[in-house]
Parts: C-alpha cells; structure tokens; sequence
C-alpha cells in the first residue's frame, strides 16, 4: 500500500486561488481514476476534480469554503 498525494491543480489561466465548493467522495469512500473528488469554483465557474488514482480516499486536508492555492495539498488515497 501506498499514500499519494492529490494536490490542487491549475484550473484557470487567469489565477491560482479558488474557491473549495464541496467533497463528493468523503474519508474510506473506494476512488476510481476519473471519479470526482471535490469541486472548486474559478472565474464564478464550479470545475469537477477527478481522481487520478485508483484506491480509498484517506483524508481531505481542506473543508468547504476554504480558499485553496495551486499545488496546495487537499487529499491523500491510499493505493494497492
């Protein structure tokens, strides 16, 4: 097993700060590649986060309403 780390990705060209909307999948919930995490708004617009791992989302490291940055750490998974 292994932990991996899902950081914020760039969304947007025009910035690098967002808005953390809400978690779709929640701490021992089964991930697939493609799932969605958790969405954000950028630019008044609400993006989708996928996972990008296969495995169980272990722990989410920002709460609803956060402002996040790129490359900020919001997730782990841990994969088999």
């Amino acid at each position: 097993m292994m932990i991996k780390e899902v950081h914020m990705p760039k969304l947007s060209p025009k910035s690098d700060d967002y808005f953390f909307g809400k978690w779709v999948k929640q701490p021992g919930d089964t991930v697939k590649t493609g799932d969605v995490l958790f969405e954000v708004e950028t630019d008044k617009v609400i993006s989708q986060v996928e996972s990008q791992e296969d495995g169980v989302l272990t722990a989410q490291k920002v709460a609803t309403g956060d402002t996040t940055k790129v490359g900020d750490l919001v997730a782990t998974i841990e994969t088999a």
